[in-house]
């Protein structure tokens, strides 16, 4: 009994688990570019400084100085380090002047050159499932000080009188501004957990797999996709479970985003049901006009049927979900469905013939608006089989001419029409895509994120 409990508890915690599907590798290029606009962009020194003269409620005043003032806050300098299974390791170089009353009754200036450094653990929140960073111990550390206090004063009672000053100023000043600029950044990763849509059809999105993990090079973000149909239902990974990782030769301190042929597949069958076309016009692109009597020059039962000559309708219909296939240099989307000729009007008519089609397009990738971008052309046409006829029995291999020529001319672009919806590219740090260069290798899609 005790086994089948085992057995039960193990496929469950099996199936809860969340393989990803995305793979996202932030280097220092990205961190140190965030890290330095959060620190830039949000005026945080100056806002601390600016709050030092202030008094604040229960702060006790600090002996031998009165009317605190901070100024003249350096641009500040900031290295980071990963530190890994941690997170990052921060130091801020900064330098400002500190003036007041003096216990001697003189106007008193003292000029700092300090560090703050503090190491920024990179968690996962339980209540928002996104990735956040948190500082801890953070320290100051003394680098330089000057001060206008006569030099006649014994070193001793100077020393004293500025360890005590500085180091009571100091770790309240400048500490509360990491967890500001940290704050500044886990607010770029609000809209990473936000449904994207992909056009009418649904929407795609990016979920934790697990809590992120810091190495000596890089951190990385396991993501796993959740695709949805706009009525709601979760569709399935096709493919889910397979081994995903970057590949080798990426340079060192880069960044990349890794999207698996697998994701790929279930978010263009969102768009499957758009994938299906009918036509009817008797001119297309560089086609000969669609009708019977151009039919009858591939299979001359045709011309049995119809003496006279009649407009054809063709519909072709995608009867099982598409699947994109990836190897270095070369993507693939393959499609299944059949394909049916009739003469218009149709009204009650039963099709001339019915073929099952198996075919394949190349598939290239692009980034605009900050949306993955799939383009398509006809690779090539892999197989005709007849399902159903009324003209009789033929060989279908006589219209792979036609109906690689109509693939090409009418269903290619039809296809392409509905691939400009774009596909949703994870939402994090403000990221510009748009800069990225794309490489295709074995089984995924990899993005080489570029800063502005």
């Amino acid at each position: 009994m005790l086994w089948i409990l085992c057995l039960a508890l193990c496929s469950l915690l099996a199936s809860a688990r969340a393989d990803p599907a995305a793979l996202l590798r932030l280097g220092m290029d990205i961190m140190n570019h965030e890290v330095q606009s959060a620190m830039n962009e949000s005026h945080i020194l100056e806002k601390m400084a600016a709050e030092a003269g202030k008094k604040q409620p229960g702060m006790k005043p600090i002996k031998g100085i009165t009317n605190l003032k901070v100024k003249d806050v350096q641009l500040p300098v900031i290295t980071l380090n990963f530190v890994p299974e941690v997170g990052i390791f921060q130091c801020v170089s900064t330098g400002m002047t500190i003036t007041g009353k003096s216990f001697m009754g003189g106007n008193m200036e003292i000029i700092v050159v300090l560090n703050i450094t503090a190491t920024n653990r990179l968690l996962r929140d339980e209540e928002t499932g996104l990735p956040m960073f948190k500082s801890e111990g953070c320290k100051i550390i003394l680098v330089d000080v000057k001060t206008n206090l006569p030099s006649n004063m014994l070193p001793k009672v100077v020393n004293k009188f500025l360890d005590s000053t500085l180091h009571k100023v100091l770790p309240g000043l400048m500490c509360p501004a990491i967890d500001a600029v940290l704050a500044y950044v886990n607010r770029k990763w609000t809209h990473l957990n936000d449904p994207m849509p992909v056009g009418q059809t649904g929407t795609v999105k990016y979920a934790l797999a697990s809590t992120p993990t810091t190495t000596a090079s890089y951190i990385q973000v396991d993501l796993s996709p959740v695709v949805r149909q706009q009525k709601g239902k979760t569709m399935k990974l096709a493919g889910a479970g397979e081994a995903l990782a970057f590949p080798e030769g990426r340079a060192e301190g880069s960044s990349q985003l890794l999207l698996s042929a697998t994701l790929l597949s279930t978010e263009l069958t969102l768009l499957q049901e758009a994938f299906d076309l009918t036509t009817q016009d008797s001119t297309i692109g560089e086609l000969p006009p669609q009708t019977t009597e151009t039919l009858a020059g591939f299979l001359p039962q045709v011309a049995k049927a119809y003496p006279k000559s009649k407009p054809l309708v063709t519909r072709l219909r995608i009867n099982r979900p598409p699947k994109v296939t990836m190897e270095a240099g070369e993507s693939l989307l393959h499609l299944h469905g059949t394909l049916e000729m009739l003469a218009a009007p149709r009204r009650g008519r039963v099709p001339l013939f019915l073929l099952e089609v198996h075919f394949n397009l190349k598939v290239q990738y692009s980034v605009r608006e900050n949306r993955l971008q799939v383009a398509t052309s006809l690779d090539r046409l892999l197989s005709l089989s007849r399902k159903s006829s009324k003209i009789g029995d033929f060989n279908e291999q006589a219209l792979t001419g036609l109906i690689t020529d109509y693939l090409r001319e009418a269903y290619i672009p039809a296809v392409n029409d509905v691939l400009q919806v774009g596909l949703p590219l994870p939402d994090f740090l403000a990221m510009n895509y748009n800069l990225a260069e794309l490489d295709i290798v074995e089984n995924a899609l990899v993005l080489d994120l570029k800063l502005d």
